[in-house]
């Protein structure tokens, strides 16, 4: 099986189990596939958090945008998946972050989009024990596995 091989339980269990998804990239125009996938996610019952330090104190599809991951307040509770829409060479930097203030706050999934390949990062998430899908669209695998589901 290809390292970029995942199982339909393996992204089934992703976006079943990430009520909360920041994500970074996040773009206030509606004509980009950021924008699109998040307002689909949001509107499937996910709670996006948008991350986008060119529009931080902004809003996004009704939420604020952050700086950083880091700047994603306390309050907000658990952050479950990071849905990472950056180039390639930036997402490990993303994932490295995420790792470091998100671990605790209930991290379990890191997707990067398509086209979106870090091996290394990949490995790095996987030792700390956070699932990691890559050159994958969320939108486009809910709607291959979860038919009849939502």
């Amino acid at each position: 099986m290809s390292r970029l091989a995942y199982s339909e339980s393996q992204i089934r269990d992703a976006l079943m189990n990430s009520p909360v998804i920041a994500v970074v990239g996040l773009s206030p125009n509606p004509a980009r596939p950021s924008f699109n996938v998040a307002r689909f996610l949001q509107q499937k019952g996910h709670r996006i958090l948008p991350v986008n330090p060119g529009h931080a104190g902004g809003q996004i599809l009704g939420e604020t945008v952050h700086g950083s991951l880091g700047a994603i307040p306390e309050n907000i509770g658990p952050v479950q998946m990071v849905d990472i829409f950056r180039r390639s060479e930036q997402a490990g930097a993303v994932v490295d972050e995420a790792l470091e203030v998100l671990s605790g706050r209930g991290l379990e999934f890191i997707w990067m989009q398509i086209g979106v390949i870090d091996e290394d990062a990949a490995k790095r998430a996987e030792a700390r024990g956070v699932s990691v899908i890559m050159d994958r669209c969320p939108k486009i695998e809910y709607a291959r596995v979860m038919r009849g589901l939502g």
